[in-house]
């Protein structure tokens, strides 16, 4: 697939497939899947934010086993604890000395489902894990192999029994994708593979071997960036931050995320350069969720995604760009 000098257009051929391969189970998400793909290339987590039923836990399993990921799933529920996504140690009775034995974060890909659900202290013992690639059991610190990436399922609507993510927990996820509802169209299709496989597992075909996936990785970090894209990126942050209807806006890790996925989501594309149609396309999911909307409006239909909508329609976008490495 790649080699170590691999350029990102190498990578193209390669996004192409793995998104093939996850559309044989997912039916009809290619642009919400191409998010998905982009901040993992780009080396983030991701919060898959959407109502039950629309194939954000199947997007997982399917990512992991096309990118030949380790794949582990948590279900999280008010009674978890942080030793049950860490790990603890534990007695052996034939040594008679403790052992430690790896939780759900020792993976390659985790899928925190409705992550939401469980209390603060659970919630921070993961946020170890996505911020410093790593785990603290005791004293003692545990470093995650790479690639290391979570996915997050979480319920919009309902908030009985939840506890909200902390502002700084939201912040960590590079993106917030939503898969929202099938066209009839599409919703057929869902039901006619189903019929037509007899079962109800879905086996994805593995594209990536052990180690391609960090190959990829670095050559995505290759994707050349302009001075004014990287310029647009910060004034469209520096404007949430000046919105009337902005309590507080995003901080710096917001134009790291712009740039970041933006070069990701180029390479999806087949370019090794970053145009401001890509700042566009990946705005929303990059920076909404990092915004806090005034109080007084949460009853309104004023939310972080209209507000970056609007501030796409009032930041002055830099002139189109053409060429990439090879100029």
């Amino acid at each position: 697939m790649t080699s170590n000098d691999s350029r990102p257009t190498d990578v193209t051929g390669t996004c192409a497939r793995v998104l093939d391969a996850v559309e044989t189970a997912v039916v009809g998400k290619r642009p919400a899947l191409e998010l998905v793909l982009a901040g993992i290339l780009a080396g983030g987590h991701v919060l898959l934010e959407d109502y039950p039923g629309l194939g954000k836990t199947l997007a997982a399993r399917s990512f992991a086993q096309a990118l030949g990921l380790r794949f582990t799933r948590a279900q999280f529920t008010p009674d978890l604890l942080p030793s049950d996504l860490t790990g603890s140690f534990l007695y052996n009775q034939a040594t008679h000395e403790f052992e430690f034995r790896e939780g759900p974060l020792f993976t390659g890909l985790l899928l925190a489902d409705e992550i939401n659900r469980t209390p603060p202290k659970t919630q921070a013992a993961l946020l170890e894990a996505m911020q410093e690639r790593q785990i603290t059991v005791e004293g003692r610190t545990f470093r995650l192999a790479e690639p290391f990436h979570v996915l997050a399922t979480a319920n919009p609507v309902e908030h009985e029994g939840t506890y909200p993510l902390p502002e700084a927990q939201l912040d960590r996820f590079l993106l917030r994708v939503s898969f929202g509802y099938p066209t009839p169209e599409e919703e057929s299709e869902v039901v006619l593979r189903r019929l037509g496989r007899r079962s109800e597992a879905q086996q994805v075909e593995q594209v990536l071997a052990p180690g391609e996936l960090l190959e990829a990785q670095r050559a995505t970090e290759l994707v050349e960036v302009d001075p004014t894209v990287v310029d647009y990126c910060v004034d469209l942050v520096a404007a949430t931050r000046r919105h009337g209807s902005v309590q507080v806006g995003s901080s710096p890790r917001g134009s790291l995320a712009l740039v970041t996925v933006a070069r990701a989501y180029a390479v999806v594309r087949g370019r090794d350069y970053v145009t401001p149609e890509d700042v566009k396309h990946v705005a929303v999911p990059a920076l909404a969720h990092r915004l806090t909307v005034k109080p007084e409006l949460w009853m309104t239909q004023v939310s972080g995604a209209t507000i970056v909508r609007s501030l796409l329609d009032s930041v002055p976008t830099p002139a189109a760009l053409t060429g990439g490495l090879s100029r």
